[in-house]
Parts: C-alpha cells; sequence; structure tokens
C-alpha cells in the first residue's frame, strides 16, 4: 500500500506513477490518492491499512474491525471505522468512516504498519453503531469473558463518550454487571422479564461449604431452582459433555431442581418456556431452603 504523496516522494514521477495505475497496469487506486501495488480482490489487511493511509498519520483502526482484530466477536461491518484528531478535515470515503475525536486513546495497539484502538474504546464504539440490544448485549459480554477488558473500563468509556447512542451500551453493561455472560442469557433474562416472573441472580456460584456445586445461567436461591441454557456452540467436544454431565450430577445430589432449554426453544417457544419455570417455581415452595452458599455473578469468591 502507498499513497500518492508517498510515491513521489520516492522518486517516482507522475508520468511513471500513471503507467503503473493505466487499466492494465500492476498497480490500482483503492481509495483517492491511495494505491495497491498489486491486482486482484484487496486483503482486508490491505484495505485497513488504505483507510489508515487515507486519515493519516496518528489514526487508528476502530469499532468492528477492531474488535475483530482483539478477537472479540461481533456483527460484520462493510466499513473500516477510523479514529483521527478533530483538527483533521478529511471525509468518508468507499468503505472507510471517520470519526474526528479530541479523546484518541493514549495507547495504541499494533499489529505490524496496523494500528487499533484498545479493546474497551473499540468495544464502546462499535456498540454505538449497533442498534439491538441483542447485538450490544453479545459483543460487551464476549469482551468481558475474554477478559480483554473490564466493566469498569467499558464504563468508562460510556461516561467519557458521547450520549448520542449509548443507551444501549449502558443497558448491555448493566445487565453484564448482574451477571450477563453470553447473548443466550440475555435472551433468558429478556424474557424471564417480560414473564413478570420473580428475577433470578445470573451466573451465580453455588457452594457447598467451600466445595463448588455449580454456576448455572439463571437462579432462584429462596427455592433452588436452576435454568440452564444449553448451547452446542460451549459443549463441542467429549470433555466439554462429561463437565456438563458432572455438574448435573453435582446439582442433583444438592436437590437442585434443573430446568434446561436450548436457545431455540426460547427463541421460538418461549410460552412453553415461562410455563415450565413458572410450574417449577410454584412447586417449590414450602420445601426446605437449600444447604448452599450462594456468591452472586458479579461479586468475587471469598
Amino acid at each position: 500500500m502507498i499513497t500518492r504523496q508517498q510515491a513521489l516522494a520516492a522518486g517516482l514521477t507522475r508520468h511513471a506513477l500513471g503507467y503503473r495505475l493505466r487499466p492494465e497496469g500492476p498497480w490500482r487506486s483503492l481509495l483517492p490518492g491511495v494505491y495497491v501495488a498489486g491486482t486482484g480482490t484487496p486483503t482486508i489487511v490491505q484495505q485497513e491499512m488504505a483507510a489508515l493511509l487515507h486519515a493519516g498519520p496518528g489514526s487508528m483502526i476502530t469499532g468492528p474491525a477492531a474488535i475483530r482484530h482483539h478477537r472479540i466477536r461481533g456483527p460484520a461491518a462493510d466499513v473500516i471505522d477510523v479514529l483521527m484528531p478533530a483538527t483533521r478535515n478529511r471525509q468518508d470515503v468507499v468503505f472507510v468512516r471517520l470519526h474526528r475525536t479530541k479523546r484518541m486513546p493514549e495507547r495504541v495497539w499494533k499489529f505490524g504498519p496496523l494500528r487499533y484502538a484498545p479493546p474497551a474504546r473499540a468495544v464502546a464504539d462499535a456498540a454505538r453503531g449497533l442498534t439491538s440490544l441483542r447485538d450490544v448485549r453479545a459483543v460487551v459480554a464476549d469482551a468481558v469473558q475474554r477478559g480483554s477488558c473490564e466493566i469498569q473500563q467499558l464504563h468508562a468509556e460510556l461516561v467519557a463518550g458521547p450520549a448520542i447512542g449509548s443507551a444501549l451500551l449502558r443497558e448491555a453493561l448493566t445487565d453484564v454487571a448482574d451477571g450477563i455472560r453470553s447473548t443466550t442469557e440475555g435472551d433468558l433474562k429478556d424474557l424471564l422479564v417480560k414473564s413478570r416472573l420473580p428475577t433470578p441472580l445470573f451466573n451465580p456460584t453455588l457452594l457447598a461449604g467451600t466445595v463448588f456445586v455449580a454456576k448455572p445461567d439463571a437462579w432462584w436461591p429462596e427455592l433452588g431452582v436452576a435454568v440452564e441454557v444449553d448451547s452446542r456452540e460451549w459443549h463441542t467436544s467429549p470433555e466439554d459433555h462429561a463437565n456438563t454431565l458432572a455438574r448435573g450430577r453435582r446439582m442433583s445430589v444438592h436437590q437442585i431442581i434443573v430446568l434446561r432449554f436450548t436457545p431455540k426453544q426460547i427463541r421460538s417457544q418461549p410460552s412453553e418456556v415461562i410455563a415450565d419455570i413458572r410450574r417449577a417455581l410454584e412447586g417449590a415452595r414450602g420445601r426446605p431452603p437449600l444447604n448452599l452458599r450462594t456468591v452472586p455473578g458479579n461479586e468475587t469468591l471469598s
């Protein structure tokens, strides 16, 4: 990748540059004033480098393209979002969307010549461009689950960044802080809120004394009822399956009532799911409390 200014500074004449960019020539124009020294479809890396060259020195990639670099799962995007200083006057073009900001991150994640915003900034910028709470929650939860950034860092980005587009990010942060750790758990929470059933704890740790028992997706401690969302995405190996069975046995030994649903059931059969949970909660009323200690998902073990 090379800009027109770089090519001329390297000694190419305008004629030589035009010759390379002729229709059958070895170079092609990818963005105005930005060229790729090759033919064929540009790679993602070439597109990202072109975006940075267009934005100028000190710019960095943020949003969906950056979270992909940080190995955080999120919706695909047709454009590359780039942060650049607010004083710079350049326009969006083709697949590049520029964001002028006075809050250029102090730290930069580098991959060769490519520059990316830190994970928390990238997640916050990506979230502000999404229109679905489910998608925003998924990005935030995955970032926290993978240890790419902490809730406190994301909250700092929420407070420091623009208010426009921040409503879903704020709600998603609240959910993740309450223990939501995946899209399917978010779907379960949304369903329970609509049902007006008692609100459970999400992702708590259950202990028998100091011995770990389980970490169900939803838990009603007063009634000893748990809900788990079984997804093939998280159980892809024989070891995963064995761990699931072992957890089920431990919960059974401690007399926990466990209801298991698939993500598809939660999305396509919400009435049946709610009816099953309601029957389990009503059936558990009046039985003695279980001898278990519950540590909420947003607290640390001590």
